[in-house]
């Protein structure tokens, strides 16, 4: 197996203090703020609606987005192929979305598919990748999930590779825990980077802030996108920023500047997620992107995932209308 000698413990001196895990030169998390977990539109026949993909990156990025998360569970990841999603990274690499914009999902059901299709998104300029752990298989052990990221680092061996730990357990069914962090940290503290955390669990994503200084964490959820900034996080990556990143961008300026609106405004936000979490995130994200900006091929989603209905399109608007719900301006 090849060594990453810019990532090895040779380079850089670690060491622990108290509950504090510290390193003398490590960069600091380069991703911050507000990203969206971005939707996939589809053409009728389920292919990826390509033009529509670049426009709504690009009106994310417009309207408030620092980043964009593409290919999570959102944008229905585990649906499309390795060929597929590569796919979908040089289109929007063609189509001129920045590169350093862009946190792509690359944890797959091998990890010879993990490092095939992170070793392309490092090479189309991607700022830092997602990556899911093994979810394939349950209650595998922390010596398990080192052994697989680290034969992803291994393989790629390439010093621009900049890994986020994505925590879902819902999903994935597989604990990130504070020692595997501790582990991958000491390991690879140059490519080992910060964490998504869509565990609902406050506690534990403000604790991995804390304990881990430099260690960007970024909120699953768009309640805790301003308690976690007060708490040492770096942001949120959430589904609702797929129409309301406007808003979200308004709470993270605002906790910039000290600006007590800012709690105001994330009051509205969590009103906006409880209503939309009332229909499956994609599903219904689409539907609601279908009518506020009048473009109806929003709303195909691929299987197992079922499209929203006319009635159920109805119930969601109202539902997001009575919380005073607006969406960003379309072009």
């Amino acid at each position: 197996m090849k060594t990453i000698l810019s990532n090895g413990l040779n380079n850089v001196h670690l060491q622990s203090v108290g509950s504090k895990f510290l390193t003398h030169n490590q960069t600091p998390s380069f991703f911050k703020g507000v990203f969206a977990a971005a939707l996939t539109p589809l053409k009728n026949d389920l292919s990826v609606d390509s033009e529509r993909l670049v426009s709504h990156c690009n009106w994310l990025l417009k309207n408030g987005c620092n980043g964009l998360a593409v290919m999570g569970t959102t944008g229905e990841a585990n649906s499309f192929s390795v060929s597929e999603r590569i796919g979908i990274l040089e289109t929007l690499n063609d189509g001129g979305i920045p590169g350093n914009a862009l946190m792509p999902g690359t944890g797959c059901c091998s990890f010879p598919d993990t490092v095939e299709l992170t070793r392309r998104a490092v090479e189309l300029g991607a700022g830092g990748v997602l990556m899911l752990p093994p979810f394939y298989y349950k209650g595998v052990s922390d010596d398990g999930l080192f052994a697989s990221y680290s034969e992803v680092i291994e393989r790629i061996s390439d010093v621009r590779l900049k890994v986020y730990l994505y925590h879902f357990p819902q999903i994935s069914a597989v604990q990130i825990s504070f020692n595997l962090i501790e582990r991958l940290l000491m390991r690879y503290p140059n490519t080992i980077v910060g964490m998504k955390d869509s565990s609902g669990d406050f506690e534990n994503m403000s604790r991995v802030a804390q304990k881990f200084p430099g260690f960007g964490v970024f909120s699953g959820a768009d309640d805790f996108l301003l308690p976690l900034l007060k708490n040492g996080g770096v942001g949120c990556i959430t589904a609702v920023c797929n129409i309301a990143s406007n808003l979200s961008a308004r709470i993270y300026k605002a906790w910039q500047d000290g600006d007590a609106s800012a709690e105001y405004m994330q009051g509205q936000l969590i009103k906006i997620r409880i209503a939309a979490q009332n229909f499956p995130y994609s599903a219904g994200l689409k539907t609601a992107l279908a009518y506020f900006s009048g473009l109806d091929t929003w709303r195909p989603v691929r299987p197992p995932l079922v499209a929203l209905d006319d009635n159920q399109m109805t119930e969601l608007i109202k539902l997001l209308e009575a919380v005073g719900y607006t969406p960003p301006p379309f072009d």
